[in-house]
């Protein structure tokens, strides 16, 4: 039998699906962004080199940015700037000039798609004969998928961060102060909360943080946050406390409301 080697090619193509995390911007003033991602995620790196695309939508009229000063910004904090989307065409030309590509808003309909397809064919020279006949089969029930569940039983520590990725958080112990408890969707304590939690990291309008005996740092739903610095208001302090987002027609108007909890 003859033998034959396979020299592997210097260079092969396959599909893939990464995950990419869009970020609104409503400024492009690099030091006021670093310091509302530092109120946020504190000095450390929240995201593990996540790709991301910025988001330009939300701005009128600002003048050209640093590119590579909030690349640094975010590069900070573990996200890696691939490109834009959205906003003005002098943004996304000085966005490209400092390799920034844009990418598209959203994906192309399939119906423009097929439509194109359509055109492309060549024009029929016969009559067309209908199609045959056949059962519609309604399609399968879409299979429920479970929000995976972080239960963390011990204390955290001042400098600690747990992540609750794509899913939610229940911590049964104290969370301290300067400790970081995150989650892409509910958070729930059973504990004192005297440092920073963070729900709907990526996104989730609809995620709540609830803690039986509140003293938060920071609370922050949907990259909406409030801080603490000057102590939290006697009518909350100590108490069992929800934190939500309240959500307006206009994005700029949405409201965080972190209010007591009655458990009686």
């Amino acid at each position: 039998m003859q033998r034959t080697n396979k020299i592997p090619q210097p260079i092969e193509f396959k599909g893939t699906t990464l995950p990419v995390v869009v970020v609104t911007l409503r400024s492009l003033q690099a030091d006021e962004l670093a310091r509302a991602a530092t109120a946020l995620f504190g000095g450390s790196d929240f995201f593990d080199g996540d790709a991301a695309v910025l988001d330009l939508a939300q701005l009128v009229e600002v003048p050209e940015p640093d590119w590579r000063r909030l690349k640094q910004v975010f590069k900070s904090h573990g996200l890696n700037v691939i490109g834009v989307r959205g906003g003005s065409e002098e943004l996304r030309y000085g966005a490209a000039f400092a390799g920034l590509p844009t990418y598209a808003v959203s994906d192309r309909p399939a119906t423009v798609a097929a439509a194109r397809g359509a055109v492309a064919s060549p024009p029929a020279t016969a009559e067309a004969i209908p199609a045959p006949q056949v059962d519609q089969v309604p399609p399968p029930a879409p299979v429920a998928t479970k929000t995976p569940t972080l239960f963390v039983n011990r204390p955290l520590r001042s400098g600690q961060q747990v992540y609750a990725r794509g899913g939610n958080l229940v911590v049964l112990a104290a969370v301290n102060a300067g400790a970081e408890v995150i989650a892409d969707g509910s958070i729930h304590i059973y504990a004192p909360l005297r440092g920073r939690a963070l729900a709907g990291a990526s996104g989730a309008t609809e995620a709540r943080i609830l803690c039986t005996r509140f003293d938060a740092e920071l609370v922050s739903v949907a990259g909406l946050y409030r801080t603490f610095d000057g102590g939290v208001p006697h009518e909350l302090a100590g108490r069992p406390v929800q934190v939500r987002l309240v959500e307006s027609v206009d994005q700029d108007a949405n409201q965080l409301i972190v209010e007591t909890l009655n458990t009686d």
